[in-house]
Order: C-alpha cells, then structure tokens, then sequence
C-alpha cells in the first residue's frame, strides 16, 4: 500500500485504513468496506421519480477491485447497507451482477445486513447482523456502549482540514470503536462534529481523511456553533 495507508491498532488488532475508504486488517487479511449503496439510482428512480446516471454501482464495484487486486484478501466483510434496499439489490444490472460474483470468487464474503437491506440478498456469500473476528466486532450501527473492538458504518462521517471548506469522507476512531466511511460512489455524508456521532467517542478520537494518502487529524470534541450575521 506504498505508504498510503493509515496504520493504527483497535482492541489489540493492527489495521489499516485505506486511502478508499476501506479498511484492512492484515493479520487476518480481512478487507471490510460499508454502505456501497450499490443500485442507489434504481431505488431512487423507482421511489422518486429522480433520473441519476445508472453507472455508481460499476464505479463502486471498480474501487472494490482495486482494493481487492490490492490487498489479496482471504474475507470481505460489506459492513450493511451494500444495497439501497433489497429491491434495488434484485434489480442490479446483469454486468454488475456477474462482476460482483467474479469478485467474491476464492474468498469467503459476509453481507452484514444494515438498516436498508436487513435480509438476505441473492449474490451469494454470508449473511448475519455482526461478525466477530481477532477482537474486533463488526456491525453496521454502532451500539451506545461498545463492545471493545467494535467496527460499524451507517453514518457516513466526513470531516475536512481546518481552514478549508472542502470535507472528505474519513474513518472516525478511538480506542474503543471505530466507524468507516460511506464506500459507496452516491452518498452523503455527516460531519463527524455532529453530536449523533461525536459523543460515540471519547474526548481524544481521530478522523482519518480519505484522498490520496489516508490523513490522520484529530476531531474535534464538537462542532462549532455556526456565527449569525
């Protein structure tokens, strides 16, 4: 990863956050990724009427081999919402189908189900609502109180330098949790400052940008209050 990668360690584990977004946990040789939000221009045609570009999920799963061809993993774990909803996931073009089974070929791959595909979905691999693997614990919402090690998703942190408007989407951790960024080519994003988020973590937690090389910064304990005029 050509130093790119942000090493760190949660609950005993050595792991590395990606500069994509993902995370590796090379003892184990484990890549996990959240909220692909695969088929999210389906879901929103089909619900809202809004005409998107049909090509995020080719994009996604682009990323995805990359990060693959990359870090050889033995075990992909997509940490929920991998799909907009299971309506979407049974609608995804026959391409992406066929490249997302090219994907899972050789290695196990756990569908961790999240709070827009809680269910099984057909492209094969596992499923279940947690994994617990090396001391760490993945889910897709974070618990009030953490098992030590637990590694989620679902809020889409983002977080930018101070001093510059542009907000990347980051890992936020801890050294109790930790929560990815959104993987998924259209999604938002919060910012880790919100209240929502900051107080899963204590005073001292880091937002780890995504970009070129992934940036460790320390979070601020809250976001501050915008100025009135």
């Amino acid at each position: 990863m050509n130093g790119t990668a942000f090493s760190f360690t949660l609950n005993g584990t050595g792991c590395l956050a990606l500069p994509s977004g993902a995370l590796f946990v090379p003892s184990e040789d484990l890549l996990c990724v959240s909220d692909l939000h695969m088929a999210k221009s389906e879901r929103m045609a089909r619900r809202r009427g809004i005409m998107l570009p049909p090509y995020e999920t080719r994009a996604t799963l682009d990323r995805l081999g990359q990060d693959i061809a990359t870090t050889k993993p033995r075990c992909v774990v997509a940490l929920g919402d991998s799909f907009d909803d299971l309506a979407a996931s049974e609608a995804l073009d026959p391409e992406d189908r066929d490249r997302l089974l090219t994907l899972q070929e050789g290695r196990r791959w756990v569908w961790i189900e999240g709070n827009h595909d809680a269910g099984r979905n057909a492209h094969g691999g596992e499923g279940g609502e947690c994994l617990a693997v090396a001391g760490l614990t993945f889910r897709h919402i974070a618990t009030t109180e953490p098992t030590p090690g637990e590694v989620s998703g679902h809020y889409h942190p983002k977080f930018g330098l101070p001093g510059f408007h542009e907000r990347r989407p980051c890992f936020v951790v801890d050294a109790r949790r930790l929560v990815l960024p959104a993987y998924g080519t259209y999604t938002g994003g919060l910012d880790a400052r919100e209240p929502v988020l900051r107080t899963l973590f204590a005073d001292r937690a880091l937002a780890v940008l995504t970009g070129p090389r992934a940036l460790p910064v320390p979070l601020p304990t809250a976001r501050p209050l915008s100025r009135r005029a």
